[in-house]
């Protein structure tokens, strides 16, 4: 995928405030701290443009990221990588966290222009409960790519070991999904998620 502009288009806290400009959209889903602003600054080639931050939960709404496209929205060109706030966020009221898990659900499952989700799950640990539960919650849902992050923490074995060891979970769940190992800080495996995301596109 080659990246010709890249700009952020808007934050949606409410359906209300999704785009109604029919781009198609690529979700990027994960728990807080997952390594999520660092994997799609990496996939797109820019330092900054998703920000990253030491305390989790820091996205609070959809942030639209419009991809080859013009603004305003005209509907006629690009594409938008969707940020969506993190899975177990911190230092939030619980009708907050509540209100997002909402948000998400239906996002995830209602959005007529949502493309695939990109589920990402950190490397070093087995999946979480919430992570599981994401599972559960997407199935149905749009297609979906599983992505391991952090994978330069982890030595080459180790590696093959977490994706084989996620496969066979995905497996006893019913669930045939692809799965990626990368690195935001090496590189590794941005490609092969480039790949997936053109092939919903």
């Amino acid at each position: 995928m080659k990246i010709r502009h890249i700009e952020f288009a808007r934050a949606a806290p409410t359906w209300a405030s999704l785009p109604d400009d029919g781009r198609p959209e690529v979700a990027f889903v994960g728990r807080s701290n997952v390594g999520k602003s660092s994997l799609l600054n990496a996939l797109v080639g820019r330092k900054n443009i998703a920000r990253t931050s030491g305390t989790p939960g820091k996205t609070q709404a959809l942030n639209y990221y419009l991809v080859n496209g013009k603004q305003p929205d005209d509907g006629r060109s690009g594409f938008y990588l969707v940020d969506l706030p993190g899975f177990g966020y911190a230092k939030v009221s619980k009708t907050q966290r509540a209100a997002w898990q909402q948000l998400i659900g239906r996002y995830v499952t209602e959005r007529a222009s949502l493309r695939v989700v990109v589920q990402l799950i950190d490397s070093r640990h087995e999946p979480t409960r919430l992570d599981e539960e994401l599972f559960e919650l997407l199935r149905g849902g749009a297609p979906r790519v599983v992505v391991l992050t952090k994978g330069d923490k982890l030595s080459k074995n180790q590696q093959r070991i977490r994706e084989a060891q996620l496969q066979k979970r995905l497996g006893s769940m019913g669930l045939e999904v692809p799965v990626v190992l990368t690195s935001a800080e090496k590189g590794t495996g941005l490609d092969a998620v480039w790949r997936w995301i053109e092939t919903f596109l």
